[in-house]
């Protein structure tokens, strides 16, 4: 494991996740290769309208493949295995092609995640509240049921919300942990939202900003953080709480930030968003 001075991510020192440089041609001209790889692998394989659904392994957008060959850094052998293995796992988890809310009953009872506003730079904001996840009421199975939803619903948003601007493909999350204790501690959830965000949702998450951590969940942050990628540390940060409202509006505006935190925005359930 990194030091720890690796493990904290101030809002000063943060850096943009897409902090390199990317060469246009060079993108393009992976980007057919990877078309053709998966043509070659799956013979139904086309790309679809960026508003489809891809669930099915020869449905797939011209957006979706370029996240996934960012994710493995241009790299077209890569990027193609990674974009197969997520299109396997949905047909497997998510056969229906959505989660329905009477699958995830006990994690909306919890009432802990949320979706509204926007950012400055266009990107759909979803608030958790981590003090509010109950471990022993639905189980980890629910749990990644709910995640999936939630993370379904954040990436609809982009598309259908007139107020996301064209090319915004990513969302912020606002992890408050006021109140978090030892009964709200799931290694088992942390790792599995860590997972399903990084294999299937690559290049999704713009930025987390976490408020409020009290001492007990910075031990379970350094049993994850060696779980987490580079490309999704630099997108963590840790806010102090004499600066909550300050950090917040370097990157949202007041008329777009939750009411709990000095804005305009009431919260709203994400299954309601």
């Amino acid at each position: 494991m990194e030091e720890d001075k690796d493990v904290f991510h101030s809002p000063e020192k943060t850096m943009e996740d897409r902090d390199e440089k990317v060469d246009d041609e060079d993108e393009k001209q992976k980007l057919e290769l990877m078309r053709a790889a998966l043509q070659m692998k799956i013979p139904s394989f086309k790309l679809q309208d960026a508003s489809s659904k891809c669930d099915k392994l020869q449905d797939v957008d011209q957006l979706t493949l370029r996240r996934f060959l960012r994710a493995r850094d241009l790299d077209v052998e890569k990027g193609s295995a990674m974009l197969i293995k997520c299109l396997c796992w949905r047909q497997s988890f998510v056969p229906k092609g959505f989660i329905s809310e009477s699958e995830v009953p006990n994690e909306f009872a919890q009432n802990k995640m949320f979706l509204q506003g926007t950012d400055k730079k266009g990107r759909p904001i979803s608030l958790v509240f981590g003090s509010r996840h109950l471990p022993r009421k639905g189980g980890l199975e629910e749990f990644k049921r709910f995640l999936v939803f939630s993370l379904d619903k954040l990436c609809q948003s982009l598309f259908l919300e007139s107020r996301i601007p064209d090319g915004v493909e990513k969302f912020t999350i606002i992890g408050d942990l006021h109140g978090y204790g030892f009964c709200n501690s799931d290694l088992r959830a942390n790792l599995a939202a860590i997972t399903i965000l990084q294999e299937y949702y690559p290049e999704r998450l713009g930025k987390l900003f976490i408020v409020h951590a009290p001492y007990i969940f910075m031990t379970m942050w350094k049993l994850v953080y060696p779980f987490i990628d580079k490309k999704t540390r630099k997108k963590v940060v840790f806010v102090d709480d004499k600066r909550l409202h300050e950090t917040l509006l370097e990157e949202i505006d007041e008329n777009q930030l939750p009411e709990i935190y000095g804005g305009k925005l009431q919260l709203v359930p994400i299954q309601n968003a």
